[in-house]
């Protein structure tokens, strides 16, 4: 399980390990080199996802590594409370954004025609931090639309035990 402790609450996910092993462990990876502390919530759209894991509170985006395959047709949903890597238009471009679904999302999955989004988590405690996330006011900011007014950090983001 991983906690994530943010400027606005805590909530904790767990891993689709067997769904989704090489997502899974490019996402532990970022956690065990705490890339994701200190970067934002840079992508807030009410009633769909808040997405984050790729900039600090100034835009300036972080070097992630390599992307990964896409393991979208591994059968999971892009339900509420689920976690997917986020991607270009590039199918197996996903490094090291990711996005919390704030409602079930089923355009994001893979079918026929759309190769869709990789669920690789779900949130299992906090979802009220999530949804308070959500919820904070967004304007336009270098260039990207639906950033928070007032940034949305991770300070730290590691695992923990059961």
């Amino acid at each position: 399980m991983i906690r994530f402790e943010t400027t606005l609450g805590n909530f904790t996910i767990e891993f689709f390990e067997k769904e989704a092993p090489t997502t899974v462990e490019n996402f532990r990876k970022y956690v065990t080199d705490e890339f994701f502390d200190g970067t934002i919530f840079h992508r807030i759209v009410p009633g769909f996802v808040i997405q984050g894991g790729g900039f600090t509170e100034d835009m300036s985006q972080k070097k992630p590594r390599a992307p990964i395959k896409n393991e979208a047709d591994n059968g999971l949903k892009n339900t509420r409370g689920s976690l997917s890597m986020a991607r270009t238009s590039d199918v197996n471009s996903a490094t090291s954004q990711f996005f919390v679904n704030l409602k079930d999302n089923d355009f994001l999955d893979h079918q026929s025609g759309n190769f869709g989004y990789a669920v690789f988590a779900r949130v299992t405690e906090g979802m009220d931090v999530i949804d308070k996330i959500a919820a904070v006011k967004t304007g336009k900011r270098r260039g990207f639309d639906d950033v928070p007014v007032q940034a949305v950090a991770m300070t730290s983001v590691r695992k923990i035990d059961k």
